[in-house]
């Protein structure tokens, strides 16, 4: 009952409330020595839109639609798994808010469970621009480097409201692998790929799919 109503209650907070800091964070606080945060978060409204655009076009394009689970995304996932060495994933934004915000990078039956019910949660109660809002703020998108605000100054030396679509287009290419690919030197397959990005946005329909969160 202690976790319900703490849990319920955590969610509920943040739906007004900027987290002070996401459990990804901390825990990679607590287990790298001198790790440093760059956290700065800003409204949804004070971040360019062509950027939750270039996130959805990159990471979850049925973002808008689904209740907070791709299931053609996770048959497809399964399958591929069966006859690859090479896990492939198949997380939506909403499941990656509840796992990074509220639980630790752990692998186990009990933390995915656990990130199901933070899912469903976070859907209802929050709801898709409050999930963008979240997510846009708390990715890592760089070694300690968090959300869109913190990206923005470090790596193009201007404000996340300041970003255009190449920025933006640029910035979902790091993901799902920030210290892989880097934003302070974008390898030749980055640029390919925002490049994909880009025809993406477009295809989905533009800023115009998401006008309302501005209004």
């Amino acid at each position: 009952m202690t976790f319900l109503l703490f849990s319920i209650g955590s969610v509920v907070l943040y739906k007004f409330v900027a987290p002070p800091i996401s459990g990804m964070m901390f825990y990679k606080w607590w287990n790298q020595e001198n790790y440093k945060i760059d956290y700065r978060w800003k409204d949804i409204k004070d971040i360019d839109s062509s950027l939750p655009l270039a996130f959805i076009s990159s990471e979850d394009q049925k973002f808008l639609d689904h209740n907070g689970f791709d299931v053609q995304a996770i048959k497809r996932a399964i399958e591929s798994n069966k006859e690859s060495k090479k896990v492939r994933g198949a997380s939506t934004i909403s499941q990656q808010v509840a796992k990074n915000v509220f639980l630790f990078p752990t692998k186990s039956y009990l933390r995915k469970g656990l990130e199901v019910y933070f899912t469903f949660l976070i859907e209802f109660v929050w709801g898709k621009e409050r999930v963008m809002e979240v997510y846009i703020n708390v990715v890592e998108l760089g070694e300690g480097v968090y959300g869109a605000e913190a990206a923005a100054q470090v790596y193009f030396n201007k404000s996340a409201m300041k970003l255009n679509r190449n920025d933006a287009a640029l910035m979902a290419t790091v993901l799902p692998n920030p210290l892989v690919y880097k934003l302070k030197s974008p390898s030749a397959y980055m640029k390919n790929r925002s490049n994909w990005v880009l025809r993406q946005m477009n295809n989905l329909g533009g800023e115009g799919i998401i006008s309302e969160w501005y209004e």
